[in-house]
């Protein structure tokens, strides 16, 4: 097993990278199988944090407007990173989030990796639960703030630890780096128009939103006049 990586964990506002967006990346550098530095990145997101997102992670509206914008977010943690492999928990969808950003700021991100997840179902099937509350249970991890982002990912690498004492001399390729995919398409920022008719659609409704405008993609621009024209209706001339 490589002793070299970069374990990390993201917290989101969803769960689909074409759609949300990241709102914490969370990442420990590991050197000869001890944790060397950490970064710990909060991401104004610029709209609202889902009621269900705040009773999960605890990072409220008022904590995110603290953060920075996704792009220096993104880069940041791709100078961080280096050229390491990565670890996580389920980290296939870290990895989409992660890229999505990358894409969106203009760069890219590729990595092999380990899945501390895969990895659980391959040595341990009978356990009913593979979560990583779970599996930190399993093994007497504390998990520290669980579903914040820094603390997911140094319990990741503590789990990687125990399972690779525990199963790394009897089966050494449930370890290895494999490589991440995922396909981002670089989201379009909304267009002039749409801020436009948005505008107009808000104020002929009366309609409140805390939300930085300018920081929408031209997709999610279009589901929102969508949802308004829904509920509330079209402009009356």
């Amino acid at each position: 097993m490589v002793n070299e990586y970069v374990a990390v964990d993201v917290e989101t506002t969803g769960l689909n990278p074409q759609r949300d967006r990241l709102l914490e990346i969370g990442a420990i550098r590991v050197c000869e199988g001890e944790p060397a530095e950490t970064l710990s990145v909060l991401i104004n997101t610029g709209i609202p944090v889902p009621a269900r997102i705040q009773e999960l992670t605890g990072i409220t509206d008022e904590m995110q407007k603290t953060g920075k914008k996704a792009g220096e977010a993104i880069r940041e943690f791709l100078e961080f990173r280096g050229a390491l492999p990565v670890v996580g928990h389920n980290v296939s969808f870290d990895f989409g989030f992660l890229k999505q950003a990358a894409v969106d700021a203009g760069g890219s991100f590729e990595a092999e990796a380990m899945d501390t997840l895969k990895i659980a179902r391959r040595v341990l099937p009978g356990l009913p639960s593979k979560t990583l509350g779970a599996m930190c249970a399993c093994y007497g991890i504390n998990p520290g703030n669980a579903h914040r982002a820094l603390d997911d990912a140094r319990s990741a690498h503590e789990l990687l630890k125990k399972m690779w004492g525990e199963f790394g001399r009897a089966d050494p390729e449930a370890f290895a780096l494999q490589t991440l995919f995922y396909t981002a398409k670089k989201q379009s920022p909304i267009t002039k128009s749409q801020k436009g008719y948005l505008n107009d659609l808000m104020k002929y409704h009366k309609i409140e939103m805390n939300i930085r405008m300018e920081d929408l993609t031209k997709s999610e621009a279009s589901r929102m006049i969508d949802h308004i024209i829904l509920q509330y209706g079209k402009i009356l001339r």
